[in-house]
Formats: C-alpha cells, structure tokens, sequence
C-alpha cells in the first residue's frame, strides 16, 4: 500500500490556473498507474486524468481535455489545471492503481488520498 498527499489545491477565478501535487510515501509509484478523479456533493467521483506507470500514455475526461495536463517523476503525480471553470470546483482525489495500465473508473484504483479542495469562481 502507498500512502498519497494531495496538495495545491485553493481558490481562483474563473480563467486562471492551478497545479495540484499527490505526493507518495511508503513506497516509492514504481510500476503504478496514477489518476486524478474528483467529486462534489451529491455526485459520484469523476474521472479527470490518468497516466501510465511509464508515462508514456496519459488519459483525460471529456471535460477536461486540453485544459488540464497530467505528468509525473518518480515519487509525485502532478495535475496541471488551466482556463478553470466554476464547473471544476470540486474535491480532487489522487489515485494509484497496482498496475502498469491506467484506469479511468474508480474501482480500478486501490489506494486513494485525502483530497484537496478546488473551488473556481466567476
């Protein structure tokens, strides 16, 4: 099991941007798979990003394709968010999957962070 940190998370106006970073600690992502997905109240968890253990293929939602960038180094997954929504504010989850394939569905991921808020005003 790794344990993930979300962080970056915060408030913008609508247009801007932000980075969010998970973190992982107590193993290294190794040959892991890692997704973003996020959720508001009421609503099942999203998928937003994903991206191989390789880095080689990335994955994006419908909603988010060309705004939102995903990529990461050895120990850290990063979100790259820009021209922000009021219809992406939501809790953002980092996810990794036991796997060398990606996933775009929520069961497919074994372990999960805390979250970190995003809230985008217009």
């Amino acid at each position: 099991q790794v344990q993930l940190v979300e962080s970056g998370g915060g408030s913008v106006q609508a247009g801007g941007f932000l980075r969010l970073s998970c973190a992982a600690s107590g193993r290294t992502l190794g040959t892991y798979s890692m997704g973003w997905f996020r959720q508001t109240p009421g609503k099942e968890r999203e998928f937003v990003a994903a991206i191989t253990w390789s880095g080689s293929r990335v994955y994006y939602g419908d909603s988010v394709k060309g705004r939102f960038t995903i990529n990461r180094d050895k120990n850290t997954v990063y979100l790259q968010m820009n021209s922000l929504k009021p219809e992406d504010t939501a809790v953002y989850y980092c996810a990794a999957r036991h796997s060398i394939t990606a996933a775009t569905t929520t069961n497919l991921y074994d372990d999960w962070g805390q979250g970190t808020q995003v809230t985008v005003s217009s």
